[in-house]
């Protein structure tokens, strides 16, 4: 039977990897972000080649009025949620003493806050069904810090706290809930942040990615969509009902230093 899977942020990068991965094994999946009216129609239809219903919602991260109407669209639509995956992400980069307050307030908003309002929402529903996932898509500065992020920083550690939390309150209603943090995936939100990093570093960009990116991740390589997206699809499966509370962490061993 085709699950109901809603992945925030999903129009690229990780996120659309991920919804790319559950359209494939034929569920329903609802996809948001940005983007171009006739480039997300394009994913949209795309993705239903794996038999499975696929619609787009625009809702604003940042808006919890809008996140709320998302997923009460979604629970209308299909009856339910099955798989809730938190993906949506933005960042900046910059001395505490230089970061811009709107900037601050942005992210904690999208990468943080976000997250509270789909579970809030979505939560209920999946009590009632006695079943249900929640995927977060933190990163490997939910456990770690490096300079010059300290917003994005703290709503990754965040993040790790609200999925524990939500973990030992649904831990009797069947839903589990936990994180993956992800090292560096060069994804657009990672590429756009290299030249503010070597502004930031008075560097080269090529340094950027050899001296500071993978500097930190010993494979050397960077994390690949697909290989986040597969473990999100494992942790939607009832083989991982007893994994919860937990974060997995796919970061070429940087957080083993």
């Amino acid at each position: 039977m085709a699950r109901t899977v809603v992945v925030t942020g999903s129009t690229s990068g990780i996120g659309l990897a991920i919804a790319k991965i559950f359209a494939e094994a034929g569920d329903n999946v609802m996809i948001n972000g940005f983007g171009e009216v006739s480039a997300i129609e394009t994913i949209r239809t795309g993705l239903e080649a794996g038999g499975g219903k696929i619609v787009y919602n625009p809702a604003d991260m940042a808006k919890p009025d809008e996140i709320a109407e998302m997923i009460a669209g979604v629970m209308a639509e299909f009856g339910g949620i099955d798989v809730l995956v938190n993906n949506a992400g933005i960042q900046h980069v910059a001395p505490i003493e230089d970061f811009p307050l709107d900037q601050w307030d942005k992210i904690l908003a999208i990468n943080l806050s976000s997250a509270f309002h789909t579970m809030r929402t979505a939560i209920p529903a999946m009590k009632a069904k006695g079943h249900g996932r929640i995927i977060n898509i933190a990163s490997a500065h939910g456990l770690i810090a490096s300079p010059y992020k300290s917003a994005y920083v703290a709503a990754q550690h965040g993040i790790l706290g609200l999925t524990k939390t939500a973990a030992l309150e649904l831990a009797e209603h069947g839903v589990t809930v936990n994180a993956i943090c992800p090292g560096y995936v060069l994804t657009p939100l990672v590429e756009k942040q290299i030249p503010d990093t070597a502004k930031a570093r008075g560097i080269s960009e090529e340094q950027v990615i050899s001296e500071v990116l993978l500097k930190l991740q010993p494979t050397k390589k960077f994390v690949g969509v697909e290989e986040v997206a597969a473990t999100a699809l494992f942790l939607a499966s009832d083989a991982a009902r007893q994994i919860t509370g937990t974060h997995i962490s796919i970061d070429g061993g940087w957080t083993a230093q």
